[in-house]
């Protein structure tokens, strides 16, 4: 199951392939720099998450704390 859920069922080749034109397009210096951008990117959407959770938590609290 992982084996198909991976990659939308891309094989070794196809992705050696995908991997070699990000490669020739970005170049060597570049791909770091977008790896680091997409990293911060995914911690601050985490982050952001993690943060609505709080924050609907704190709206429901102080529903069931006011009298009715």
């Amino acid at each position: 199951m992982l084996n198909t859920f991976l990659i939308a069922g891309l094989g070794a080749s196809e992705i050696a392939i995908i991997l070699v034109i990000v490669l020739l397009l970005f170049g060597g210096k570049k791909i770091p720099e977008l790896m680091r951008g997409l990293g911060k990117g995914i911690k601050e959407f985490k982050d952001g998450k993690d943060g609505m959770d709080d924050a609907t938590d704190k709206v429901e609290q102080n529903r069931t704390n006011k009298p009715l």
